[in-house]
């Protein structure tokens, strides 16, 4: 990446996604965008469960903030208190689960209560299923090949 990154033109994308698909916060990401402008100071909020985070894998400096509880699949009742306490509302959030559903509903939330630059990262971290109902070969982060670990 020896391109300066247009933080700018990756914002403007973003809203025009918004703008498009009728999202009710700032904008919707790629995961690489997601990536440029996490290198650029903001904040990824990892949203999937602490299991996924830690059978799956997970993103090194993302900030873990579970939207659904496990088991069971609630919404975490403590997700904007949560929040709160890894991000002001000053800061550019950009929201990922799995493959984007959790996250959008994250970043309307966080939109509704004051975090006015929200983002949703599409595709999320392992994207949809495959024709073989795998993940991590259509889209997501994994198969865009950034930064991840496992365990």
């Amino acid at each position: 990446m020896n391109a300066p990154l247009d933080i700018a033109a990756i914002r403007q994308a973003a809203a025009e996604r918004a703008s498009q698909r009728k999202l009710p916060y700032a904008g919707a990401l790629t995961p690489a965008e997601a990536h440029m402008l996490m290198q650029a100071g903001a904040k990824l909020v990892d949203v999937r469960t602490i299991p996924e985070l830690l059978y799956v894998g997970r993103i090194p400096g993302s900030l873990p903030v579970e939207w659904q509880t496990y088991p069971g699949n609630h919404l975490n009742p403590e997700f904007l208190t949560q929040l709160a306490q890894v991000a002001k509302p000053e800061d550019t959030l950009m929201f990922i689960c799995r493959s984007g559903a959790r996250s959008h509903g994250a970043a309307a939330a966080a939109t509704q209560a004051g975090w006015r630059e929200s983002y949703n990262v599409l595709e999320g971290f392992e994207g949809d299923k495959d024709a073989a109902q795998h993940r991590s070969t259509v889209g997501g982060w994994r198969k865009a090949g950034l930064p991840w670990v496992q365990g």
